[in-house]
């Protein structure tokens, strides 16, 4: 009989591939997701104040609902945000760019004694078409929303849901058939929240492979 030949590998690679695959059972007691990072998008809320001025705050867990024009986040109703959309029944959505990560960053300080924001006066602001709100400047997608609905008790938080009645976007950042995505990525690169503490920046993208009898 011919001799067959077997090859190992190397221990010291296989005990590497056996650590990297292996699944650590998490503690469902406390919060979950601050133990491994999540992609999301970074968008900025506007909202009224009881006093006339205008909040700008900025959230990750945000999101379209389903594929018409409905946009929702989570928040608390401890924020000024929540407060403000439930008396005023609306609020904008701005979202930012790559080089603005800092003026986004001014959007989550604290709020004073005062209960209110004094670096929001220095930040670039513009407002709204038909709601009683306003826009960071120089962002690439805008939209507003009058409140649809609002879900509580999901543990200390609640999701906002709002139907979209405006949507403005960049031309650049504009999908067209005359223009190849990447492209469009490569002009204006996404700013994404790498949660928790981290951003990133998308510039390039693949096709999906989808299967030819995908459909929505």
């Amino acid at each position: 009989m011919p001799r067959i030949s077997v090859r190992c590998l190397p221990e010291v690679k296989l005990m590497s591939s056996v650590a990297s695959d292996r699944l650590i059972t998490l503690d469902l007691n406390q919060p979950l997701w601050d133990r491994f990072f999540t992609v999301a998008p970074l968008v900025i809320i506007g909202s009224k104040e009881a006093n006339g001025n205008y909040d700008l705050a900025p959230k990750h867990m945000a999101m379209p609902f389903g594929w018409d024009n409905y946009f929702g986040f989570i928040c608390t109703p401890r924020h000024g945000t929540y407060q403000n959309i439930v008396r005023e029944k609306v609020f904008s959505v701005s979202f930012p760019q790559p080089n603005q990560i800092l003026l986004t960053s001014l959007t989550a300080i604290s709020r004073c004694e005062q209960n209110q924001k004094p670096t929001l006066s220095i930040l670039p602001t513009f407002p709204t078409t038909k709601i009683d709100s306003v826009y960071l400047e120089n962002s690439y997608l805008y939209l507003e929303c009058q409140l649809d609905r609002i879900i509580d008790g999901f543990g200390d938080n609640s999701l906002i849901i709002g139907k979209i009645i405006e949507a403005q976007v960049q031309e650049k950042a504009l999908r067209r058939s005359d223009r190849d995505d990447q492209d469009i990525l490569l002009d204006i690169p996404l700013l994404v929240y790498l949660s928790p503490g981290r951003y990133s920046i998308i510039d390039h993208s693949f096709s999906f492979p989808f299967h030819a009898r995908f459909h929505r």
